[in-house]
């Protein structure tokens, strides 16, 4: 399975992996199971840390890389995408984020409510 973590996702492994599901963490831990982090993620992270809005390390491009998480560059056809996508989710790191998920066919791992409703692969975090 290869996954997309989400940003909080991202930030609950980071941080308190015992909040994730049973099933999200054996499946981020599993080292046969791909795991991408967008560069929305990343983007949104930097700008909320920027902000005083949230706490995050200073190295997380050394964290990634530690964690094995593979990062996924956000490419103008993940752009084009976002016009095909039902108008469900608002925030545009979540929407270019199902955008990734759709054409790359990765499973999102998220607990974000509206994110579900799109037709993509989801694992519940």
């Amino acid at each position: 399975m290869n996954l997309l973590l989400d940003t909080h996702v991202l930030l609950w492994w980071l941080d308190d992996p015992a909040v994730l599901s049973g099933t999200a963490r054996a499946a981020i831990a599993d080292g046969g199971n791909p795991v991408f982090v967008s560069a929305a993620a990343v983007w949104e992270i930097t700008i909320k840390k920027a902000r005083g809005k949230l706490e995050a390390p200073d190295d997380l491009e050394e964290i990634l890389a530690e964690e094995r998480f593979q990062g996924l560059p956000i490419t103008i056809p993940h752009a084009l995408e976002i016009a095909q996508l039902p108008h469900i989710h608002e925030d545009p790191f979540d929407r270019i984020q199902v955008a990734q998920a759709r054409l790359e066919n990765l499973t999102l791992v998220t607990r974000d409510k509206l994110i579900k409703k799109y037709d993509i692969s989801i694992l519940e975090a």
